[in-house]
This record gives structure tokens, C-alpha cells and sequence, in this order.
């Protein structure tokens, strides 16, 4: 009867530290989308960013305004 007992507290152990595991990577994967997407949405805000200033620069440029 213990040694049934102790089996299936083994197994149980077994199976938390699993799921801690894939809970871990799991955690970690999400981790890393997220600072993907942070640094393609800076990367963006910078081009849009640089897209503008060039307009404004060729409306400048354009109206006499940059002399």
C-alpha cells in the first residue's frame, strides 16, 4: 500500500514539474513575441516618423520656406 502511495505521489511530483516546465517555456515564447512586436512597432514608428519629416522638409523646400 505505501509503495503504491509513494508511486503515485512520484507521479504527481513528476507531472507539476512538467507543467512548470512547459508553463516556463511557454511564458518565455510569449516573452519574446512581445519584445518582437515592440521592436517592429518602433521600428515603424520610426519610419513613419522619418516619412513625415521628409514631407514637411519637401513642403519647405517646395514653398521658399526652408531659406
Amino acid at each position: 500500500m505505501a509503495d503504491n502511495k509513494q508511486k503515485m505521489s512520484y507521479n504527481a511530483g513528476v507531472a507539476k514539474g512538467q507543467a512548470q516546465e512547459k508553463t516556463s517555456t511557454m511564458m518565455d515564447k510569449a516573452g519574446n513575441v512581445a519584445q518582437s512586436a515592440k521592436e517592429s512597432m518602433q521600428s515603424a514608428g520610426q519610419t513613419v516618423q522619418s516619412t513625415a519629416q521628409g514631407a514637411v522638409d519637401a513642403v519647405k523646400n517646395a514653398t521658399g520656406m526652408n531659406k
